[in-house]
C-alpha cells in the first residue's frame, strides 16, 4: 500500500500534484490543517508499504519514522524545515534543503527536472517566496497577468490551510488536492473550476479586510505584534496576514497571535524579509514551537506566557537588527 502524506498548505499540495503528474499511483491521502504536522501518527503501516512525505518536519516525526522503518516500510521524505538527526536506514530516502529561498515544491521541481514548473511557482508564492517564484518564472514566457494569477492562487491555497480545525477551512486539504490533481497547469485548474477559485478569492479578501483593521498590540523599530480576535476569520487569516505584513514592512519581524480558546494562543512569526533568519530558533524556545528560518510558529502558547514571548521576540530581533 502507498501513503501520500502532505502538509495541507500550498506547498504540500502543489508538491504532491507534481509528483503524481509524473508518477501516477493509487495512494491513501494523509493531510490536515497547515499546523497539523505530526501526520504520521494518523495511520499504521505493514512491511513493504511505501510512504511519500511532503512538507512536514522530519524532526517532529522522527520517532514515528523510525517505527515505520523498523516495521519494513519504505519512506521518501521531501522537506525544507529543520530535520534534526536524519535516521540512517536503507529504506529512507530524503531530499531536504533548509535554505530560506527553497520550499518543498521547488525541491520537487528540481527532482523532476522542471517538468511542472507552474505548480512550483504557485507554491513558492504561497510560501511567500516571491523572489524564488519570480526567478523560476523568468525562465518561462509568462505575462504579468499570468504571473499575478499564479501568485493569487498560491496565496489562496495557502490561506485555505489555516484554521484550528478542518471546519474552519473552506475546503478540506485532501478534497482541494483531489480537485486540483491531474491538471498539467494551474491555469487549466482555474479555467475548469472557477467557482473554487472565486470562493477562495472572496474568502481571502473578506478575511484580510477584517485583519487590516487591527492595530498593533506592540511595535518597535525591530518588531510588530498583532493580536487577532477569537473568530473563525482570524484563525483562517493569521498566516497569510503575517506574510502580508512582512511584505509591507520588510525590515521588521512580525508576530500574528490568535486565540485558541481557554486562555491559549497560536502564534505565527515572520522574520524580516531583509534578513530571513531566526523564526524557527525563536519559536523552538517554546514547547509547541517550530518551523523554518523565515516563517515559524507556536501551536499552543499559554496565556501567562504571552508577555514572555513578546519580550523574547523583541530581544531576539533587536539583536538581529543590531548585527545587520
Amino acid at each position: 500500500m502507498h501513503f501520500d502524506v502532505f502538509n495541507g498548505d500550498a506547498d504540500g499540495i502543489c508538491a504532491l500534484i507534481q509528483l503524481r503528474l509524473d508518477r501516477p499511483l493509487a495512494a491513501q491521502l494523509i493531510t490536515g490543517i497547515k499546523r497539523d504536522i505530526q501526520l504520521l501518527n494518523k495511520f499504521t503501516v505493514n512491511s513493504g508499504d511505501r510512504i511519500t512525505v511532503l512538507d512536514i518536519s522530519l524532526q517532529q516525526n522522527c520517532a514515528r519514522i523510525n517505527e515505520f522503518l523498523n516495521q519494513g516500510a519504505h519512506i521518501f521524505y521531501i522537506d525544507h524545515h529543520q530535520p534534526g538527526d536524519i535516521p540512517n536506514h536503507p529504506h529512507l530516502k530524503t531530499l531536504i534543503n533548509t535554505d530560506s529561498t527553497i520550499c518543498t515544491s521547488l525541491l520537487v521541481n528540481q527532482y523532476l527536472h522542471g517538468r511542472y514548473p507552474l505548480w512550483a511557482i504557485t507554491a513558492a508564492f504561497g510560501d511567500n517566496l516571491n523572489r524564488s517564484a519570480e526567478r523560476l518564472a523568468a525562465s518561462m514566457n509568462l505575462s504579468h497577468a499570468e504571473l499575478e494569477t499564479l501568485k493569487d492562487l498560491g496565496i489562496y491555497i495557502n490561506y485555505n490551510g489555516y484554521g484550528s480545525c478542518i471546519d474552519d477551512l473552506y475546503f478540506a486539504p485532501d478534497n482541494l488536492y483531489r480537485e486540483m490533481a491531474g491538471f498539467q497547469s494551474p491555469f487549466h485548474f482555474i479555467s475548469d473550476n472557477p467557482d473554487i477559485f472565486s470562493q477562495l478569492e472572496n474568502g481571502y479578501q473578506e478575511d484580510m479586510a477584517h485583519a487590516q483593521r487591527i492595530t498593533p498590540e506592540y511595535q518597535s523599530n525591530a518588531i510588530a505584534v498583532f493580536i487577532l480576535p477569537d473568530t473563525i476569520w482570524a484563525r483562517r487569516v493569521n498566516g497569510v496576514f503575517g506574510n502580508y505584513l512582512a511584505n509591507l514592512h520588510p525590515t521588521k519581524a512580525h508576530a500574528v497571535i490568535t486565540h485558541n480558546g481557554d486562555n491559549d494562543y497560536q502564534v505565527s512569526v515572520r522574520a524580516p524579509l531583509t534578513n530571513k533568519t531566526g523564526a524557527d530558533e525563536l519559536c523552538s524556545i517554546f514547547p509547541t514551537g517550530g518551523g523554518r528560518k523565515a516563517a515559524a510558529g507556536i501551536n499552543h502558547l499559554p496565556g501567562d506566557q504571552l508577555n514572555i514571548f513578546i519580550e523574547k521576540f523583541e530581544d531576539f530581533y533587536s539583536r538581529v537588527a543590531g548585527t545587520m
